[in-house]
């Protein structure tokens, strides 16, 4: 057996779920990444995007039964609540701005 067909039915036996860790760390990341764009956003709609990123994440660590551990839950909870603040304030100096 050459070393490609060894590679291939190695591919094949791999177990494609994603562990309760990787779930975990993909939400606060991803969340994460949102809020760091969200900051830097320039347009409302840009801010509106990211703050709904945001809140996928968040909704999706309410979801039971899907290893999502109580600590993701504070965490996305935490960036939500950042992200809502942040959003409100800028649309709130745009409108001051007008």
């Amino acid at each position: 057996m050459n070393e490609r067909e060894r590679e291939r039915l190695a591919a094949q036996d791999r177990d494609p779920v994603v562990s309760d860790t990787d779930i975990n760390r993909i939400l606060v990341n991803g969340a994460r990444i949102s809020l760091s764009k969200l900051k830097r956003a320039k347009t409302f709609d840009a801010r509106l995007y990211y703050y709904a990123e945001i809140g996928v994440y968040f909704e999706v660590s309410l979801s039971r039964g899907a290893g999502i551990t109580d600590e993701t839950r504070a965490l996305l909870e935490d960036i939500h609540v950042q992200a809502t603040h942040l959003h409100m304030q800028k649309s709130k100096n745009v409108k001051l701005e007008r």
